[in-house]
C-alpha cells in the first residue's frame, strides 16, 4: 500500500509540473529598446520571429529617453497613437502578454517609430486550443506545438521514473 501511495503522489506531482512555464523576454537583448541602426530598421520584428511567445510570458523593455506604447494594428502602421492601449515612459517596464494573438508596440517619441523602433509580437494559442482549432492553422504549426509538448512529457516521464526507482530502491 505504501508503494501505491508513493506512485500516486509521484504521478500527481509530475502531472502538476506539466503546466506550461512562463518566460521573461528582454526586448532587444543587451541593447534594450533603442532606435536601431538605419540599415537594420526591422531588427525588433526579426528578434520577435526568433522567439516563441505564449500567454502570460513577459516582455521586459529597458530604455532611456523613450517610451513604449501598445497600439492597434492601424496605429502601428501609421506610427502614431493618440489613445494607446498601454503606455510607459519610466525606462524599465514589464508587459505581460495576457492573450493569444498579435500585440503591436511602437515608441511614443516623435520619429523613433519611423526610424524602426516598433515591433509586432505574435502570442501562440494554448496547445489544447490549437489542436481543436479549425483548419485555419497550418499542419506545420500544429506539429511544432505538439513536438514541444511531447518533449516536455517525455522529460517529465523520465524524471518520474527516476524518482520512483529512488523511492523503491533507496
Amino acid at each position: 500500500m505504501k508503494h501505491m501511495t508513493t506512485i500516486f503522489m509521484a504521478f500527481a506531482f509530475f502531472t502538476i509540473l506539466k503546466v506550461q512555464s512562463v518566460h521573461v523576454f528582454q526586448v532587444g537583448g543587451n541593447k534594450g529598446w533603442a532606435i536601431p541602426p538605419s540599415n537594420h530598421t526591422n531588427q525588433y520584428n526579426e528578434w520577435a520571429t526568433r522567439n516563441r511567445f505564449s500567454i502570460n510570458d513577459t516582455l521586459r523593455f529597458e530604455y532611456k529617453k523613450d517610451s513604449v506604447l501598445v497600439v492597434t494594428k492601424e496605429e502601428h502602421e501609421k506610427c502614431k497613437s493618440s489613445h494607446p492601449i498601454f503606455s510607459s515612459d519610466n525606462g524599465d517596464i514589464s508587459f505581460v502578454l495576457n492573450r493569444s494573438g498579435f500585440f503591436y508596440f511602437i515608441s511614443g517619441v516623435s520619429d523613433h517609430c519611423e526610424r524602426g523602433l516598433k515591433m509586432i509580437i505574435k502570442v501562440l494559442e494554448p496547445e489544447h486550443v490549437a489542436q481543436t482549432a479549425n483548419q485555419t492553422s497550418t499542419k506545420s504549426e500544429a506539429s511544432v506545438l505538439k513536438m514541444d509538448s511531447d518533449t516536455l512529457s517525455q522529460t517529465l516521464m523520465i524524471v518520474g521514473i527516476i524518482a520512483m526507482f529512488t523511492v523503491f530502491f533507496m
